[in-house]
């Protein structure tokens, strides 16, 4: 214990030294605004800014790559709440009750909770990288291919929670997504499916276009078919703060956001988005009004902020323990070490303690950062939404392509886009939830390339998903998330008779 806050003593006295102390502004300030376009999100901005890294000291270059990874999860919140276009799919659940939140003049209390959240999980996270990477290094390292199969099977099952309408929907739902993923090229044999013989499709159908299309074309779509949705929102500045019973109500929201997150993050290959998903699925679960979410939930979206800012923290565990990325931008993260002319793995904080503790240090520094960055100007950012929605849209539509076509720089995937800007407006209309689909479409790869390989390890035998005590666990929830709508149905249909009797 007083080895591990000797060292982080020794990575406060690097980090706090006016040059990286600039850099972790300038990690933080570049990633806010990187996940405020949709489109590009921390990994792709982390991956287009390598280049300036070159000719850095390596502590500083680390420190401002991972102020990039952690800031765009700040970013990503404000364009999610504000105009409901996730920038990542991280942001896809902070999308469903935050701009609901908005709509209902809060967006100054959503915005200032899930800064808030994400500060408070952020830092706990960090604590718990400097006390607990040796332990769960080698928790790490006991997840095969099985167990990541059963936990993106339990996150796509999941999606029947989110849905404000029935169970059935959303899984159906969540089937098309899955539907979708399928077209591209097959990951183990390399061959084409469902391309119909288009070249643009052989890469599959990216989460982005979908995300955009779902949520932000959709939306304006519907909001100026109808005339009230043409009015400004209503946001005051005093609506900043919440009040004591939702700070009363979220505050377990950030514990149990928090602790999920950062499970799930040391987890490689989860990530933030499967964490955002889970914790989503798991506060509403705890809540004694579970019908509000979905409607403008604002512990759900705490939950949300507070487990995908966690889970960005814990993925650095798997990374600076074992060499092994936790998430998309970990392994961005380590291209930059390899660059730079670092070694990544086991040795990695014996060989480099001052970059490692620097890092782990500077983390703390940057979440206080954007702590000060964003509550102040949560109600600024609040005050757009004064703006009437009909000068709004027209920019809102601007955006969203302009970020569909900045991710591929393919005009292909501006019309993905468009079309599923209609799929998404007939959604709405059907009353047919929309995140299972970009969920299930963001889950699809991770659990079709797991199940193939235990299938290819077992030969063909099932049973591998019950051997070892942790994926018969994990195949004990999934199969009691499966079953929960029917106990469900069925216990709503013996209440009337028990009452009549």
């Amino acid at each position: 214990m007083m080895d591990t806050l000797s060292l982080l003593a020794h990575g406060f006295s690097i980090a706090s030294t006016p040059t990286n102390l600039l850099f972790v502004l300038v990690g933080v300030f570049l990633g806010q605004v990187i996940g405020l376009l949709p489109g590009i999100g921390p990994a792709a901005g982390m991956a287009l800014l390598l280049p300036i890294t070159f000719g850095l000291e390596p502590t500083s270059a680390i420190i401002m790559l991972a102020g990039i990874m952690y800031g765009g999860m700040y970013g990503g919140t404000l364009t999610s709440v504000l105009i409901n276009v996730p920038g990542e799919a991280a942001s896809v659940m902070t999308a469903v009750d935050g701009h609901q939140l908005a709509r209902q003049g809060r967006a100054g209390a959503a915005l200032s909770m899930a800064a808030i959240g994400s500060f408070l999980a952020g830092i706990g996270a960090v604590i718990a990288v400097v006390f607990l990477t040796p332990v769960l290094s080698s928790m790490a390292l006991s997840f095969n291919a099985p167990e990541y199969f059963l936990i993106a099977a339990f996150g796509i099952i999941a999606t029947a929670s989110m849905g404000t309408s029935s169970a059935v929907k959303a899984l159906l739902v969540a089937v098309f997504g899955l539907g979708i993923a399928l077209v591209g090229t097959d990951p183990l044999l390399g061959t084409s499916r469902l391309t119909f013989g288009s070249l643009d499709l052989l890469e599959g159908i990216d989460f982005l276009p979908v995300a955009i299309g779902l949520f932000g074309i959709a939306e304006v779509l519907v909001s100026i078919e109808s005339r009230e949705e043409m009015e400004p929102m209503k946001t005051r500045l005093r609506d900043l703060w919440v009040t004591k019973t939702e700070w009363l109500s979220c505050r377990m929201a950030i514990l149990r956001g928090g602790l999920i997150g950062f499970a799930t993050g040391v987890m490689p290959g989860a990530g933030p988005t499967v964490a955002s998903l889970l914790a989503y699925v798991i506060e509403k679960r705890w809540s004694k009004n579970p019908e509000r979410f979905g409607r403008g939930a604002l512990d759900g979206l705490t939950a949300s902020e507070s487990a995908n800012n966690s889970a960005v923290h814990g993925a650095l565990v798997p990374m600076l323990a074992l060499g092994i990325p936790g998430s998309a931008s970990t392994a961005v993260l380590l291209a930059g070490l390899i660059l730079l002319g670092i070694r990544p793995g086991p040795m990695l904080m014996n060989e480099q303690p001052d970059l490692v503790w620097g890092l782990m240090a500077s983390m703390f520094i940057g979440n206080v950062m954007l702590l000060v960055i964003n509550l102040p100007l949560a109600p600024v950012f609040a005050s757009l939404l004064r703006i009437r929605y009909a000068y709004l849209a027209p920019g809102i539509l601007v955006l969203s392509l302009i970020g569909a076509y900045g991710a591929t720089l393919s005009l292909f995937t501006v019309g993905t886009t468009l079309v599923f800007g209609m799929i998404g407006y007939a959604m709405i209309k059907l009353d047919l939830p929309r995140p299972p689909l970009v969920l299930a479409l963001v889950l699809a790869p991770l659990m079709e390339t797991s199940l193939r390989q235990s299938l290819m390890l077992s030969q063909g035998s099932m049973s591998i998903f019950i051997e070892r005590p942790l994926s018969a666990v994990l195949t004990v929830a999934v199969v009691g998330m499966l079953l929960l709508p029917v106990i469900r149905m069925l216990l709503a249909r013996r209440r009337p008779g028990i009452a009549g009797a």
